[in-house]
């Protein structure tokens, strides 16, 4: 039976919030170094729930390595939780009894990098034993009701806790808030900044396994996805701004999520679970049946409005910062969430070290902050706006084959090269991280205007296949490599990404309707990528179907 951790006078770190951000950043200072003394202050008491723990369930290639290889978690999820058969997306099938009648898009063979399904609650019940083992104090069931931050002196911060009847004050040089919505620093600091993302998300889970291989019986359909189930992958039912999540947990349990834009759905109507059935049976009627067959318990009905948000500061020289969706939150989609805590924990845990060494980090805290919030904007640009074009099959599939290609050739290239906290890098490399952010910014703005002006058409049982192009597929392997570049090799594979990128857009930009198009610049680099890379992108996507004119692009 577990017992509460003492709450001690004095620590080094003081860590509010013992979540998924706050207990891997534990475990990320007490593995980097052993002597620091490091406090988790968390609401919860442990060990919490399985199944209806949280939702943050889905993981890609960045958290997975982070979780697997920086934290060395590798045995427990390989051992209790889920492979995942990567992100899967589905168009058109609120029309269809029969899922092979819907277009699809994802791998049909498994990628190089592997990813996960997380049962939250197994997780963090996992780390917080962990946490435990490696001398953190893990003060659970226990409640921050005020800080008192030192500013530019040397005085220790002061963090007051309250646990039943006890309440007593740490005394840390370090505070930081890992504390997710009910971030207190941020509130604290008047640090909140709307970041123009208006979308909101109900969610449940109930504790049968959905099998989405069930929804068809198509003996084509079942055997081209045959490495896995697709039921092991992030499947999405996408529609005119909104998508559905199916993931599955390792307790047996399935989580059901819709996401949704503010503009274009009622949040009222859908913050009750009666509700969201009613919308299900609307929109996704054979999700809504599989639902209703699986039968079982409903484990918990949970909403958030307006989920995404920005922050003005996440780090300081004064000896706090904040990580995880304490400081930022983009969306769900894609799963970026994890990713961002393992960015945000690599900064954080690297400031505090130099400073405890004696390092004035006033200078490096801003530059990580601006590296941070650099890839931050970056991401916030894949869907800002995008939501209108999710059920687009032909422009969601050009979005999602870049999107995918930007994040594997970028972000995940310099964090599994371990050169997130490498100034000189990003300073050197400055010119090709520019160019890719302003292709960015410019190709997703075509991809809004190629649903605008060209009317989405089924196409059914049409598959748009990741496993089948060579540039993803390689971008993906390089992933397992770059750790052992040197400075001149890892240099050449970025120079080598931004060309294969910037011809990647050129690509899809001569396949999106001509209105659509945008102003992209020819790179002499881009035009010698060799052409087979750029191949593989299926009919279904290169073919405009027959009988589909370009209309007027909205006024709006």
């Amino acid at each position: 039976m577990n017992t509460h951790d003492a709450i001690p006078a004095e620590t080094d770190v003081a860590i509010l919030g013992g979540g998924l951000a706050g207990l891997t950043l534990a475990l990320q200072l007490k593995q980097a170094n052993a002597g620091v003394r490091v406090t988790v202050v968390e609401r919860n008491r442990h060990p919490v729930p399985e199944a209806a723990h949280k939702v943050g369930e889905s993981t890609v290639e960045i958290a997975a390595d982070y979780f697997t290889n920086v934290l060395g978690l590798a045995d427990h999820i390989k051992r209790d939780q889920l492979r995942k058969y990567g992100l899967r997306f589905f168009f058109h099938a609120g029309g269809h009894d029969d899922l092979a009648q819907a277009a699809e898009l994802g791998a049909a063979h498994l990628l190089t990098v592997p990813s996960y399904q997380l049962d939250r609650g197994i997780f963090e019940n996992h780390l917080g034993e962990r946490a435990r083992e490696l001398g953190v104090d893990f003060v659970d069931g226990a409640r921050v009701t005020g800080t008192e931050l030192a500013g530019d002196g040397d005085a220790p911060q002061r963090v007051h806790v309250e646990r039943g009847e006890e309440t007593r004050v740490i005394e840390s040089r370090w505070v930081i808030d890992a504390m997710s919505r009910a971030s207190r620093l941020r509130r604290k600091l008047d640090l909140v900044e709307d970041n123009g993302h208006h979308c909101s998300a109900v969610w449940f889970r109930i504790d049968r396994r959905i099998d989405i291989d069930d929804w068809s019986e198509d003996a084509a359909w079942q055997a081209r996805c045959s490495e896995l189930p697709r039921w092991l992958s992030t499947n999405h039912l996408m529609g005119a701004g909104y998508w559905v999540w199916l993931i599955p947990l390792a307790s047996g349990s399935t989580s059901v999520g819709i996401v949704f834009d503010n503009a274009l759905h009622d949040f009222d109507s859908l913050k009750s679970f009666d509700g969201a059935m009613a919308w299900l049976a609307e929109h996704q009627p054979r999700c809504h049946r599989a639902v209703r067959e699986a039968g079982g318990e409903l484990q918990d009905f949970r909403f958030l409005r307006h989920f995404s948000h920005g922050a003005r500061a996440v780090y300081s020289g004064q000896r706090w910062a904040m990580t995880g969706e304490a400081g930022v939150f983009l969306d769900p989609f894609y799963s970026p969430g994890s990713d961002f805590i393992a960015i945000s924990n690599t900064y954080v845990t690297d400031l505090v070290l130099r400073e405890m060494a004696g390092e004035n980090i006033t200078r490096r805290a801003r530059l990580y902050e601006r590296c941070y919030f650099s890839f931050y904007e970056s991401s916030l640009a894949l869907y800002r706006g995008q939501y209108p074009l999710f059920g687009h099959f032909r422009a969601m599939s050009a979005k999602t084959v870049w999107d995918y290609a930007y994040y594997w050739g970028v972000l995940a290239l310099v964090f599994f090269a371990r050169r997130l906290t490498d100034m000189n890098f990003f300073a050197h490399h400055g010119d090709e991280l520019d160019r890719l952010r302003r292709i960015n910014i410019e190709i997703q703005a075509m991809f809004r205007r190629w649903a605008e002006v060209e009317p989405d058409r089924e196409a059914p049982g049409a598959l748009v296949d990741q496993s089948a192009s060579p540039l993803l597929v390689r971008l993906n392997r390089e992933l397992t490599e770059v750790a052992a570049d040197n400075e001149e090799m890892l240099a050449k594979r970025l120079r080598d990404n931004a060309d294969m990128l910037h011809a990647l857009a050129l690509r899809l930009q001569s396949i999106a309707p001509t209105r659509a198009r945008t102003e992209l610049q020819t790179a002499e680099a881009a035009r010698k990528v060799e052409e087979d890379l750029l191949d593989g992108l299926p009919r279904a996507l290169t073919e405009c179907p027959r009988g589909v004119a370009e209309a007027a692009v909205s006024s709006g």
